[in-house]
């Protein structure tokens, strides 16, 4: 395969600050022999680029419309599950050659660290550059692969993993297996874990520290199926007193969408592990109304999400839950401003510039959400359950009107969840709409009962928690939840439990230089 389809050059693109959020990012690009060059390499190690936005437009967080409302290309294509063909901001061939840049750089890094006399002096940037490769393999394989399933990872396809720096313009590649990409992905960070080191960091935020190196871990364990490992991790993050660590939600009652949406992200609130900034039209066509056809709109938010049934409460004036009086935008688009929009001006005259986001990649409290799920998983209910309602205290106010913050039990989740209906995975009506739905797990097993009630409802709030975030598409893809994207006066368009639609295509330069295609 051609080198320039796997990574891009290390031509760096250069980004001015257009916030307090955004580092500068430095291009220096000369002999790597002292240890501030390999510092200041690193910060190009990790990705500048988002999947959100195809990810999120492939689950069932957004819905249509109807054709009298504009869209975009990448958007109609990623929610009609078709092979995209766009390949501007956002796109899979976006997607691909940014994460694999990242993937160029960290092993450029770990290769001229491997030429210096004292290698061993770099424990620390080693750690940092396997942790940078391994995050953004992670990212490609949640992109372009099939959810990890132990049963099929030796037939499923994975992606190549670059150990050496490519020296050459004719060099091969071969996609391996899904079990080989996990293998490779699970050594890098086992291998870095250890040896993390925020000593050298000026913004730690910005960089896998301690705690959002470990939270990688957790979320990258939980999918693997590394249910004990996932909550050893996860408990690094949490610590003995989890609500303390969790977002304070009530401290952003009082604020408006600005407001929010900057508290969200920044660096100093303590549910932030790892802030990474973007070049990302996400927000815009996520968050408002700017391409208005598919979009997360009042029908998603009233009958699935934040606004739904539950037993803290339900719509906009009877819920302590606080996202639910922080909804912007109208019946077309509802957002939550938890990832808002960052432009930088290269000339204010004419408006132009570059669009940013800054993504809360690894928070605490979706760390506690690994930690419930795996909980679950291993049959530590009374655990998971005191997790679920770590993530009540800390999102939902006290009284709201006449409802009162609930305090989950097995028993009333239990009771709760058996009441409703199954959502079908082809919808008549809004009301066939549910929080509940089937699940058909890829390569693991959930018992009727009190394990699946409880999983439930960790993945309804996994499902509020990750937002806009692109997430939801890899727990459909873990569950084999089935599901249809409706569109206006056409046939629903279903995804089946093991769809392998579920990895997304590859871009058409990709295939066309050598690389296997996902199967259809």
């Amino acid at each position: 395969m051609k080198t320039k389809y796997i990574v891009l050059a290390f031509a760096a693109m250069t980004l001015s600050s257009c916030n307090d959020y955004l580092d500068k990012l430095p291009d220096d690009r000369v002999v790597l022999d002292k240890i501030e060059k390999f510092n200041s390499l690193l910060v190009s190690a990790y990705p500048q680029v988002s999947n959100n936005l195809v990810m999120e437009m492939f689950s069932d967080n957004v819905a249509d419309n109807g054709r009298s409302y504009e869209t975009s290309i990448l958007k109609e294509q990623a929610y009609r599950m078709q092979d995209i063909v766009e390949t501007g901001m956002d796109s899979p061939r976006a997607v691909w050659n940014g994460f694999y840049n990242s993937v160029a750089t960290a092993t450029e890094v770990l290769d001229n660290i491997r030429l210096q006399n004292d290698s061993a002096a770099y424990a620390g940037q080693i750690a940092e550059a396997k942790l940078c490769r391994a995050y953004s393999m992670f990212q490609l394989a949640n992109t372009f692969c099939m959810a990890w399933n132990p049963d099929k990872a030796d037939e499923y396809l994975g992606l190549p993993y670059l150990y050496t720096p490519e020296t050459n313009v004719n060099t091969t590649y071969t996609r391996g297996t899904l079990r080989e990409l996990y293998a490779n992905i699970n050594r890098d960070i086992e291998e870095a874990l250890p040896a993390v080191d925020e000593s050298y960091f000026a913004t730690p935020k910005y960089h896998f520290n301690k705690k959002a190196a470990y939270a990688f871990a957790a979320r990258f364990n939980l999918y693997y199926m590394q249910y004990d490992k996932c909550i050893e991790y996860a408990n690094l993050v949490l610590g003995s007193d989890p609500l303390s660590v969790l977002r304070p939600l009530i401290n952003y009652k009082t604020l408006g969408r600005k407001d929010f949406g900057n508290l969200y992200v920044k660096s100093s609130e303590t549910a932030n592990l790892l802030l990474l900034p973007a070049y990302s039209l996400a927000s815009r066509f996520l968050c408002t109304t700017a391409s208005p056809r598919f979009l997360h709109n009042s029908i998603i938010a009233s009958y699935e999400t934040i606004w739904v049934d539950m037993p803290w409460g339900t719509g906009s004036s009877d819920n302590t839950l606080l996202a639910s009086t922080k909804l912007y935008g109208n019946s077309q688009g509802v957002a939550y401003p938890k990832l808002e929009e960052f432009f930088e001006y290269t000339d204010k005259v004419n408006g132009s510039g570059y669009v940013h986001i800054v993504d809360p990649e690894f928070t605490t409290d979706e760390t506690l959400l690994c930690r419930a799920e795996a909980y679950a998983l291993t049959n530590k209910l009374d655990e998971a359950v005191a997790d679920l309602n770590f993530w009540v205290k800390s999102h939902c106010e006290e009284v709201t009107g006449e409802t009162t913050r609930p305090t989950l039990t097995k028993e009333s989740i239990k009771t709760f969840v058996e009441k409703l209906d199954y959502a079908p995975s082809v919808l008549e009506g809004n009301r066939d709409r549910s929080m509940r739905k089937k699940f058909n797990p890829q390569g693991f097993t959930v018992a009727e009962g009190e394990q699946e009630d409880i999983l439930q409802f960790v993945l309804h709030m996994r499902r509020l928690e990750t937002l806009f975030q692109g997430m939801r598409f890899m727990d459909l893809k873990r569950y084999g939840i089935e599901y249809s994207h409706r569109i206006a006066n056409e046939d629903p368009i279903v995804f089946k439990a093991g769809d392998l639609r579920g990895a997304i295509q590859l871009p058409a330069d990709v295939i066309n230089a050598g690389l296997a295609k996902n199967p259809r």
